[in-house]
């Protein structure tokens, strides 16, 4: 089996993916396609823009997000509705999460204003809660203001509960939506289950891992029989960390004040175990080591991975082969690569519940409070089309069942239960298996409440400590105590 890609496209979406190494981006959507951009200066930062269809008569809609996956959408839309593209253009300005960059230049633009001010804005789950709930809340115009009936909409589509709370300001306006869900499962290699377990079916799977248990018991038991026949359960601890992070009672901020929940402190002891008794490979996640064991180059083979369906799509998918060159260009001239699926473990996986509910990422859309009245109609069929659009016709039905370019594209798990009741999820990475048989109930047990305007930051702080732990470092204690004051001294909050 083999599978054609430009380099151009693969590259960049792992790129995107790389940049985000703390797990703050959701991926870059394989149905997208990359975008000829020049680089504009922007004060301290550097803007990536393109000006697109601009006549001279046209209104501009500025569009600042951290992939070209968005700004694709709108261009998409506008080819589909030749009155709102006789009217319009838009302007994307994309500048990647890389180091940090992306929220210090949007906040600048948002509270500078003018015409040049973001029309429409994209957030990330690591950090939109700061604009839909946070310090730049205010920013942020309602769905229902924009002439949106948000309430029918989410109810007819179905969308994920902890998607609609995330981009919802004051437990009042539906300030923010999503189209990608991000409701985690594991990821598991079939042929090291029957090695293994005696079986590679879900159910068999499900009962070694402690599926739905809400403990990590059963998933320990499971490591010691997989390292007793020379496998590791995951790649390193990462893979464990965002379905820690996500399912905990509580977030790193409570009544201002740093808080470590009792799940998120018990990472430490979880980490330690795996390294202690040679669970993993002892890999980062999102670097080269990591990718490795997706295709078996590791020191022992992997059994599984924690994620959403974008971790499938445009991670363990593109890493599970090898890429050789075609001799053929695309229509732009990049050079084609084959990702030749004979060699690795592409098809040889299946996926299942985990052990505790998590989500992991997605991209939420806002419109600026200051939106002129005369771009309000084609940003609120815009927003409707891309994450409330329930029909074949929508974003999300070509989403999920990969034909936002046209047919035989990537399909993904998208925020809608209405359109993944109506689409084909099956996969030939997992051997057939329809995926949203599983990601469709792993939305319900996702929840958002213990997100913080801080993740991002925090989460990388926390990591870090972790690390310095397991490996020898420092002691628990010291660990936890060095986290506290870097905490302090980078963002100013109390510690309890």
């Amino acid at each position: 089996m083999k599978k054609a890609l430009s380099v151009i496209s693969a590259l960049a979406i792992l790129a995107s993916l790389t940049a985000c190494n703390n797990g703050s981006n959701e991926g870059n959507g394989g149905n997208s396609s990359n975008t000829a951009t020049t680089t504009k200066s922007g004060g301290d930062q550097q803007t990536t823009t393109k000006a697109t269809g601009n006549d001279g008569t046209k209104e501009v809609i500025n569009i600042w997000s951290f992939t070209d996956e968005v700004p694709n959408m709108l261009k998409k839309f506008l080819e589909l509705n030749p009155d709102i593209a006789a009217k319009y253009s838009y302007e994307p300005s994309i500048i990647p999460t890389t180091d940090g960059a992306y929220q210090p230049a949007l906040d600048k633009a948002l509270q500078a204003g003018g015409k040049d001010a973001p029309d429409i804005y994209c957030a990330e789950a690591a950090f939109v809660v700061r604009y839909t709930q946070g310090d730049m809340k205010a920013f942020a115009k309602p769905y229902k203001d924009l002439g949106i009936d948000v309430d029918g909409g989410i109810a007819a589509a179905k969308t994920a509960d902890y998607a609609v709370k995330l981009g919802t300001r004051d437990n009042s306006d539906v300030v923010a939506l999503n189209y990608q869900a991000t409701g985690g499962a594991f990821i598991y290699r079939r042929s090291i289950a029957k090695d293994v377990f005696g079986s590679d079916e879900r159910e068999t799977v499900e009962k070694e891992i402690g599926s739905n248990s809400g403990n990590w018991d059963k998933f320990f038991e499971a490591a010691e029989k997989l390292k007793n026949k020379g496998y590791g359960i995951i790649s390193g601890d990462g893979d464990l960390w965002h379905a820690v992070e996500n399912s905990s009672d509580a977030g790193w901020v409570v009544d201002g004040k740093l808080h470590i929940d009792q799940k998120r402190e018990n990472f430490l002891d979880l980490s330690m175990k795996l390294k202690e008794n040679q669970y993993h490979n002892d890999t980062e996640d999102w670097q080269e080591p990591w990718k490795a064991d997706m295709r078996d180059e590791g020191p022992k083979k992997i059994f599984g991975y924690f994620g959403p369906a974008w971790l499938i799509n445009y991670t363990l998918a593109e890493n599970s082969g090898s890429w050789k060159d075609t001799g053929e260009t695309d229509a732009d001239g990049n050079p084609i690569k084959e990702l030749d699926t004979s060699i690795g473990t592409y098809g040889d996986w299946a996926i299942c519940n985990s052990p505790v509910g998590f989500f992991w990422g997605g991209t939420w859309l806002l419109a600026n409070k200051d939106l002129p009245e005369s771009k309000k109609e084609a940003v609120a069929k815009f927003f409707e089309w891309v994450t409330l659009d329930c029909t074949k016709d929508g974003l999300q039905y070509m989403w999920a069942n990969g034909t936002f370019n046209g047919p035989g594209g990537t399909k993904d798990a998208v925020s809608s239960t209405t359109v993944m009741e109506m689409s084909d999820g099956k996969l030939d990475f997992l051997g057939g298996q329809n995926m949203f048989d599983v990601f469709v109930p792993a939305n319900d047990y996702a929840d958002g409440s213990n997100l913080t305007q801080y993740d991002e930051k925090i989460n990388s702080y926390w990591r870090d400590q972790v690390r310095q732990y397991t490996s020898g470092q420092k002691t628990r204690d010291q660990a936890i105590k060095d986290f506290k004051t870097t905490v302090s001294d980078n963002l100013g909050l109390d510690v309890e």
